[in-house]
């Protein structure tokens, strides 16, 4: 991916800096953080869940380390890719009479602060819609290369487009709606919906792919393959076959590796918002 001598967002707000540490109340904290960590894995807005459960103690404090080389060219990557998509959603967003409001990229080390809830860096990147920032702690990428298989800069611009685009679903009110009627649903009718919303952040991703790169011709060879080797990696059914060895596919909340190459490739393809409509698709 070309993405260097580039426009970068100022819209990145690094923490890597900050310590966050917990404490409880009522024995209540650790269940809490466990709440909160599940709630964002399976893209359900934290806050709803944690406003029922007693005030954690969080304590920040500062502890400056020196970043190491790789870390400083991550942060320029991402910042990068940040701005692509500003560029991207706010062109889109204009064609269709709307404003688009950038939202801010969070750096963070071990565990962070947001407003839907602590979370450490097990739970991955995370988009918060409580504060419409996205989170993301560099040692993912690490994970995302080795215990994922989805090695390149395109796999990793693709986990940010993705947090883009639930930010777009938020904008567009689509976020809201899905929660909201998940509340009332059983368990399983939920986990349909959260798979929809995910598939459709897999094909904005798309999306905004094919809009950055006729603007800006970022694609090089093996890009894509990048991309979708990603999306495969992290389907329901293959991270639950190697986590389980066995496939529940009532439990599935993100979309299975075929559905999430699919609509990824949906959105390249068209360049088009409104083929990524998942909510009113006859079959995923």
């Amino acid at each position: 991916m070309l993405w260097k001598d580039r426009r970068k967002s100022d819209n990145v707000e690094d923490r890597r800096d900050e310590v966050v540490s917990r404490g409880s109340k009522k024995g209540m904290g650790i269940i809490a953080v466990i709440v909160a960590v599940i709630a964002m894995y399976f893209g359900v807005d934290p806050s709803v869940i944690l406003q029922h459960i007693p005030n954690q103690q969080l304590t920040t404090t500062s502890a400056p380390r020196i970043q190491s080389a790789e870390e400083e060219q991550l942060k320029a990557f991402i910042s990068v890719v940040l701005a692509d998509t500003e560029d991207a959603w706010n062109k889109i967003f204009k064609e269709m009479g709307k404003t688009y409001q950038e939202p801010t990229l969070v750096l963070f080390s071990g565990a962070v602060q947001s407003a839907c809830g602590f979370a450490d860096a097990a739970v991955g990147p995370f988009y918060c819609p409580a504060d419409k920032k996205a989170y993301i702690d560099l040692s993912f990428y690490q994970d995302l290369k080795q215990r994922f298989h989805s090695p390149g800069d395109f796999a990793q611009a693709y986990v940010i487009a993705h947090e883009i685009g639930h930010h777009v679903q938020k904008l567009l009110g689509i976020s809201d709606k899905v929660h909201a009627a998940s509340a009332k649903l059983s368990e399983v009718e939920a986990n349909k919906l959260s798979v929809k919303l995910e598939l459709q952040a897999d094909c904005f991703a798309g999306v905004w792919a094919n809009h950055t790169d006729k603007a800006k011709r970022i694609l090089e060879k093996g890009d894509m393959e990048e991309a979708l080797n990603a999306a495969s990696n992290i389907g329901d059914d293959r991270l639950q076959k190697q986590s389980r060895g066995q496939i529940t596919p009532d439990s599935f909340t993100h979309g299975t590796s075929e559905q999430r190459m699919r609509w990824f490739k949906r959105g390249f393809d068209s360049g088009n918002i409104n083929q990524c409509n998942t909510m009113n698709a006859q079959s995923l």
